[in-house]
């Protein structure tokens, strides 16, 4: 993959971001903070997301990870701070805007979230019955074409039930690009799969990307995934963003903690 943050420096050498001057970033979030109860999640963090970028977002469990996604989403409401999509301002949209917003926007849930009693090619046909005036016809053509785009349509007619972890995952990426989005967000799109699926989803992710020019923000813990799909990565500690970069600026650290995090150990 190309990367477009080569000369990125990490969050804890200071340093600028060259923003676009035609398009404004994808995702932009600034001075975020969100608890719940007496519990600090994300203690006002900012990042931004370029057109067609993808940011991994990595860091312990309990560290705010995915609820910065759903932040992002709109399933969560900030404390304080700002949330920018495609430079229009979410954090207080009344519902209707909000699923405007939302439409634009495809999540892969962690556990891929389909409807146990739909099979496949209804989950996938579900947000276009719900958002879409397609006709039938165009409706199943489009169902059957996102589904080969992930390789599932084989498997159309079968119930989530009867599929492996990774083949639900799939089914979940093929749902999320139903309305045509410009931002993915993936929920670690490779947890309790074993190494050749995630290897094999991380290509898929990969593929998909590099077709669509994506805008997309990759919650994991996997940092051989996260390097394998990702242009720029943020490491969370203690609801804050301890360093961002390329994987390189990541590996050239000598805080401990980006250490062990990298080594796993």
């Amino acid at each position: 993959m190309t990367k477009q943050m080569l000369d990125k420096q990490p969050r804890e050498v200071s340093s600028k971001k060259t923003k676009s001057k035609s398009l404004p970033p994808a995702i932009q979030v600034e001075s975020l903070s969100k608890s719940f109860g007496e519990q600090t999640v994300l203690k006002r963090i900012s990042l931004e997301i370029t057109q067609g970028e993808t940011l991994a977002v990595l860091g312990r469990s309990g560290t705010g990870k995915s609820v910065l996604l759903k932040l992002i989403i709109g399933l969560h409401k900030p404390d304080a701070g700002s949330i920018r999509v495609n430079g229009a301002e979410v954090t207080n949209l009344p519902p209707k805007e909000l699923n405007e917003v939302r439409k634009k926007v495809g999540f892969l849930f962690q556990q891929a979230a389909l409807y146990d009693s739909l099979t496949v090619e209804e989950n996938v046909a579900f947000p276009l019955r719900r958002h879409s005036k397609m006709s039938d016809g165009e409706r199943n053509k489009r169902v059957h074409d996102l589904l080969a785009s992930v390789g599932m349509d084989q498997d159309a007619h079968k119930l989530p039930a009867q599929l492996s972890g990774g083949m639900q995952k799939r089914v979940g990426l093929a749902r999320a690009l139903a309305l045509d989005p410009e931002i993915l967000l993936f929920d670690e799109p490779t947890a309790g799969l074993d190494p050749i699926t995630a290897a094999e989803t991380d290509d898929l992710i990969l593929r998909l990307q590099k077709e669509r020019h994506l805008a997309s923000v990759v919650v994991t813990h996997d940092i051989h995934g996260a390097r394998a799909v990702s242009d720029r990565l943020a490491l969370l500690r203690d609801g804050e963003i301890l360093i961002e970069g390329t994987f390189e600026d990541l590996r050239k650290s000598r805080d401990p903690f980006v250490v062990q995090f990298l080594n796993g150990s």
